[in-house]
C-alpha cells in the first residue's frame, strides 16, 4: 500500500507542476496546430497526396500528435534535473519508497501530461478532415500511454546521467528531432533507401507513428498488434533501465 502511496504522491505533483504552467499547455497545443496548418498546408499544396481523405494534412496529422508526445515525454525528464538542484529529489530518496516505485511515478505523470495534449488534439480531427469515432479515440489514448511511458522512460534515463539543463538540452537536440525525422511522421517509409529504412525501422517512435495513423486513418505498414507488442516492450525496457540506473547514480551521490 505504501507503494502505491508513493507512486499516486509523485504523479499528483507531476501533475500539479504540468498544470500550473498554463503557457507550457497552450505551446504545447498551438505548436502542432501550426505544424498541420501551416507545414501540412504549404507542403500539401506542393505535392499530390492521394489515398487519403484529407491530402497530405490528414496523413502527417498522426505524426504530429506522435511528435507531441515525442517531445513532451522526453523534455519531462528535466523535472528530475530541477528536483536534484533544489534538494527535493533527496526527500523523495530518503521516503519509504523504492526507486523503481520513484521511476514509474513520474514516468505516470509524464504520460498523463502527454495524453492531456493528445486528446485535445484528438477534439481536433475535424480541422484536417478526419472523423474521431470513440473507438478510435480509446484506442489513440492506449498508445498515446504506452508511447508516452518508453519516451518518458527514455527522458529519465538520459536526466540520471545529466547533471545540469544545458547538458540535458543538448543531449535532446540530438536526439528528439532524429526520431521525430526518421518515424515516417512527415513522409511514407515504404520506397525509402535501404540505408535510410533500417534507421526508421530501428526507431520506436515509428511504430508509434504508424499505429496512430492505423487507429486515425486505417493506413499502416506494420499490423497493429506487432506495434502495439513493440511499442509495449520499448517502454517496458525503458522504465526498468531509468530505474536502474537512477537508482545507481543517486546512490552514489548520497
Amino acid at each position: 500500500m505504501g507503494e502505491i502511496e508513493g507512486i499516486y504522491t509523485i504523479w499528483l505533483r507531476e501533475m500539479k507542476r504540468f498544470l500550473r504552467y498554463r503557457s507550457r499547455i497552450v505551446t504545447s497545443i498551438v505548436t502542432p496546430l501550426l505544424w498541420l496548418i501551416i507545414f501540412g498546408t504549404g507542403l500539401g499544396a506542393s505535392i499530390r497526396f492521394g489515398g487519403i481523405p484529407g491530402g497530405y494534412r490528414a496523413f502527417i496529422y498522426p505524426g504530429i500528435i506522435g511528435q507531441t508526445i515525442l517531445f513532451t515525454s522526453i523534455f519531462s525528464g528535466v523535472s528530475v534535473i530541477i528536483d536534484r538542484q533544489y534538494g527535493f529529489l533527496k526527500e523523495i530518496l530518503v521516503a519509504p519508497i523504492s526507486r523503481p516505485s520513484i521511476v514509474l511515478g513520474k514516468a505516470l505523470g509524464i504520460s498523463t501530461a502527454s495524453m492531456i495534449q493528445t486528446a485535445i488534439l484528438l477534439l481536433l480531427s475535424f480541422l484536417v478532415g478526419v472523423i474521431m469515432t470513440p473507438a478510435c479515440f480509446l484506442v489513440a489514448m492506449i498508445l498515446s500511454l504506452i508511447i508516452s511511458m518508453g519516451f518518458g522512460g527514455l527522458g529519465l534515463l538520459i536526466a540520471a546521467f545529466t547533471d545540469s539543463m544545458e547538458g540535458f538540452n543538448l543531449i535532446m537536440s540530438f536526439i528528439v528531432l532524429p526520431i521525430f525525422l526518421l518515424s515516417g511522421a512527415l513522409f511514407p517509409i515504404t520506397g525509402l533507401p535501404s540505408w535510410l529504412q533500417g534507421a526508421v525501422y530501428m526507431n520506436p517512435l515509428t511504430y508509434g507513428v504508424d499505429a496512430l495513423r492505423y487507429t486515425i486513418l486505417h493506413k499502416s505498414v506494420f499490423p497493429l498488434g506487432i506495434s502495439m507488442i513493440l511499442l509495449t516492450i520499448f517502454a517496458i525496457v525503458m522504465v526498468f533501465a531509468a530505474s536502474f540506473i537512477f537508482n545507481v547514480k543517486e546512490q552514489s551521490l548520497m
